[in-house]
């Protein structure tokens, strides 16, 4: 069975993106980015809420742009080779690869997902990954802490659901960032 991971990169203070909606101060440098290639590597299929998708579809054409680094071209690659389903009521289609839309977020089927899939499923998009947590799918949470508080906006981990975790890796970079590794444990 394969686990359902949540991985995200947060202001020390838990945002994913400011009160402007903005997350420019969360960029990855080089070596943070390589390792959230390695990361990733073994994510088979990707669960993202609709706003997730609009920036990560950015990954679909990043190795046709001239000049790209090594670091950004294997991630692109990464992303690429990875199923990906769109939780979206609005969204008419998709312009990338190895993609579906799914009206509504159905436990049951995320939870048949997991028990069948070879690689492991990432959950991503707050909103999204909320469901994930309230129906005690998320088995891993991967977070990136950067040494920036941003005083408010849209939070990584959802309000009212309690978990208690277990740390298994933790990592300090040179930037600052902090990289934890927690097992739900309930």
């Amino acid at each position: 069975m394969a686990k359902l991971v949540c991985t995200g990169i947060t202001s020390l203070d838990g945002y994913i993106t400011d009160e402007d909606g903005t997350f420019d101060w969360s960029a990855p440098d080089e070596q943070v980015h390589t390792f959230i290639n390695d990361l990733e590597r073994p994510i088979g299929t990707y669960l993202y809420g609709r706003k997730l998708y609009d920036v990560m579809k950015y990954w679909e054409t990043a190795h046709t742009e001239p000049g790209q680094p090594a670091f950004v071209l294997d991630y692109a690659s990464v992303w690429q080779a990875a199923e990906k389903v769109v939780y979206s009521t609005t969204l008419e289609s998709v312009s990338t690869a190895r993609t579906r839309v799914e009206r509504t977020f159905d436990p049951q089927a995320v939870r048949a997902l997991k028990d069948a899939a070879e690689h492991d499923v990432s959950v991503g998009g707050p909103t999204l990954a909320a469901h994930a947590f309230r129906a005690g799918l998320v088995d891993e949470i991967c977070l990136f802490v950067s040494p920036v508080t941003v005083g408010g906006g849209q939070q990584f981990l959802p309000s009212h659901v309690r978990l208690n975790l277990q740390l298994r890796e933790e990592r300090r970079f040179p930037s600052g960032v902090v990289f934890l590794r927690y097992r739900v444990a309930g």
